[in-house]
């Protein structure tokens, strides 16, 4: 992501909330940032759904920078995934924002960015915690995450409890889900009628691919 990118993103935020992920407030925020829109236009050629998927990223980053400066390794992995989690939707900001940006990316024509978007935010949380599984269990954990991060999004969109208590509550219970599909995963692993699931987990994971 270019620094320009990131600055037109910044910028857009505070103009969601009246003109949505659009052509309208890229002009603004290019206006904001003092640059020409046909420069900005060169940097996000889509307009606000440009702006919208940078903008996701830059929740990636600040996530990242958040979870470096703390210890989660005292927090059992459970703990770790929801406090991530919560993490994340902090560093969404403005509920108005992330409103827009989810109704512009469940467009049919743009589900699949909207899906890869969130899904590389729970492979980053899954790493993050300090999951290193690979093949099947690498891929069942993202799709899994990326489930449960959609549906705590827009839970979240409509709760008003404070310190989004409710969000949080929430969430456990689906990451409680998580753990004993993982949990039931690994006992079917042990059972010997299950040996497909075994070829399985030696898939290479995308790193492992290259």
């Amino acid at each position: 992501m270019t620094g320009l990118k990131a600055k037109l993103a910044q910028a857009a935020l505070a103009h969601v909330p009246f003109d949505g992920w659009s052509d309208v407030t890229l002009a603004a925020a290019a206006r904001d940032i003092g640059i020409d829109l046909a420069l900005a236009k060169v940097h996000m050629p889509r307009g606000g759904v440009d702006l919208a998927l940078t903008a996701h990223l830059l929740g990636d980053e600040a996530l990242r920078r958040k979870a470096a400066l703390m210890d989660l390794t005292a927090l059992r992995f459970r703990q770790r995934i929801t406090e991530l989690v919560m993490m994340r939707l902090e560093a969404a900001g403005d509920r108005e924002v992330v409103r827009a940006a989810s109704s512009l990316l469940a467009l049919p024509h743009l589900a699949a960015e909207g899906a890869a978007a969130i899904w590389r935010t729970a492979d980053l949380i899954w790493t993050l915690a300090g999951d290193s599984s690979t093949g099947f269990s690498h891929y069942s954990k993202r799709a899994t995450l990326s489930a449960v991060y959609g549906s705590t999004v827009l839970y979240w969109l409509g709760d008003d409890s404070e310190g989004a208590s409710e969000t949080r509550g929430f969430l456990e219970r689906r990451i409680a889900s998580i753990m004993r599909f993982e949990q039931a995963k690994a006992d079917l692993r042990k059972n010997p009628l299950t040996a497909p699931l075994r070829i399985l987990s030696r898939a290479a994971t995308p790193s492992q691919g290259q």
